[in-house]
């Protein structure tokens, strides 16, 4: 039985609040934190947090509906105004099921069907949307007040069917509607639905465009988010130049995914790698966003989590995976990303999306029924009900910069595994975020903030997390093992 504590986040009362300072005997020992609020930073979007289900969920209309009480209540807890992205690589398997007697359509001549080893044939996994789907989608978007990223199939079908679906679903969500996703991991297809030899950045442009002009021309104020891939951002300066040389549709963001590590089976899918910095996402940042200056458009990351194939218990579904979250959808606030999407949802449409299986299976030693699926989803569906899992907490830590400008900052923890990061809320007040990953206290000197958040855990294994506000108001001079901190300025 998972016990998870939360409780609503509290506004702390400049007027009441004591200057914070440095309370540690020995000064030299406290690491010294500077935001310089004069230089500000990237703006955080309102609607920054959100997560990534499967496209394969619409095959049962009943879960995105507003009969889906619990999942929308814990939709509604993590944040008031996320962003629901609807894609993996089930939404390249999808059809068009436009009436009751519509039958599934053949694949086009230029699919090169292949099975990864070991895995379901891709069509063997197909399903059908149908407009009652995308009806309960509406309602059930409604009742969360969250909107969506639509995945739309583009590895196994036809411009002109991606057009006939996109034409009820704008029609049907409306303003809930953020921008259509054609095609999910393109810079995998030659595993599934390409030819290896011929397929690169340039052939999925020119399939892209094909069916984004379709698509544009059903649905004249249709918007896309792309290219989605994997692993290949060294796709997106070449895709870049390209569009910036024609009349293309509109852009609304580019987008990519990240995962950590994996399979679940790579012994570097463990806690200790986990909480350290990848280089690898500050790299990938870079490309992106000169990609996003030249095509003047945001950049999301549309699909992440810890470890890829559906997650690693003992890993993906511990309080450490919290800890990762808080501080990895903050370094991406810093870079500039409009958003961020956790992936999960059902374990069988996650597992359908990896040809059948999730590999994290194998490795549990009691029964797997009883541990979250897929095991890093942020909300597990167990039996009747819906669970907020230890990445959610993480999710709901970071969204309290949604909406704020985001500061540079001079901090150096030293030995400790320690981040930070500052900004200005929309109401002109400033906060801190410090996140202590590390086995060994962080001792801080930061004056003018007190305690407002704090998120943490009795292990990074453990699966019970506490994301709570104090009591009272009072000064902090320690960051204890393995937990977060929001500070807020206690100055008028």
């Amino acid at each position: 039985m998972r016990t998870l504590n939360r409780r609503r986040f509290l506004a702390v009362s400049a007027a009441a609040a004591a200057s914070l300072r440095s309370l540690a005997q020995s000064p030299a020992k406290a690491t010294a934190l500077k935001v310089d609020t004069s230089k500000p930073g990237a703006t955080v979007p309102a609607n920054f947090i959100g997560l990534s289900y499967e496209t394969q969920q619409l095959s049962d209309p009943a879960f995105f509906s507003p009969h889906n009480t619990g999942l929308i209540t814990q939709l509604r807890e993590l944040v008031p105004n996320g962003v629901l992205r609807l894609g993996g690589n089930t939404s390249d398997v999808g059809w068009w099921k436009a009436t009751p007697a519509s039958k599934q359509p053949p694949l086009p001549g230029d699919v090169v069907l292949r099975t990864p080893p070991g895995e379901k044939s891709p069509m063997d996994l197909s399903y059908s949307v149908t407009p009652q789907a995308v009806i309960n989608l509406r309602a059930f978007l409604d009742a969360t007040g969250w909107t969506c990223l639509y995945g739309i199939n583009l590895g196994s079908s036809t411009p002109a069917r991606a057009a006939e679906e996109a034409i009820f679903v704008a029609r049907t969500l409306g303003p809930r509607l953020e921008y259509f996703q054609l095609g999910n991991e393109a810079d995998g297809f030659p595993s599934r639905f390409r030819n290896k030899d011929t397929w690169n950045a340039e052939a999925y442009l020119d399939d892209w465009l094909t069916a984004a002009k379709a698509v544009r021309a059903a649905v004249p104020h249709a918007r896309f988010g792309m290219p989605d891939v994997a692993s290949k951002t060294s796709w997106l300066p070449t895709i870049a130049d390209k569009l910036g040389a024609i009349n293309h549709p509109d852009i609304a963001a580019l987008s990519h995914h990240y995962y950590f590590t994996g399979p679940p089976s790579n012994p570097k899918a463990n806690l200790t790698d986990l909480l350290k910095t990848d280089p690898r996402v500050a790299k990938d940042a870079a490309l992106v966003r000169d990609a996003a200056i030249k095509l003047h458009t945001p950049y999301r990351m549309t699909e992440c989590n810890s470890c890829y194939r559906g997650g690693k218990p003992g890993v993906s579904d511990v309080f450490g995976a919290a800890l990762w979250a808080a501080d990895y959808s903050l370094q991406l606030a810093s870079l500039g990303y409009a958003g961020i999407n956790f992936h999960g949802g059902d374990g069988q449409m996650v597992a359908n999306s990896l040809g059948g299986h999730l590999p994290g299976d194998d490795l549990v030693t009691d029964d797997p029924a009883t541990h979250p699926h897929p095991y890093y989803t942020p909300i597990a569906h167990i039996g009747e009900k819906y669970v907020a899992e230890p990445v959610s907490f993480g999710m709901k830590f970071a969204a309290n910069f949604s909406g704020a400008t985001m500061h540079p900052i001079d901090f150096n923890p030293g030995a400790v595994n320690a981040t930070a990061y500052a900004a200005t809320l929309a109401t002109g007040q400033p906060i801190v975020a410090i996140i202590n990953k590390d086995s060994q206290p962080l001792n801080i000197d930061l004056s003018g903030y007190a305690l407002a958040l704090t998120l943490s855990a009795p292990s990074p294994t453990s699966t019970h997390v506490s994301l709570t506000e104090p009591a009272s108001n009072r000064e902090l001079s320690t960051v204890a093992p393995y937990t977060a901190v929001l500070l807020r300025s206690t100055r008028p």
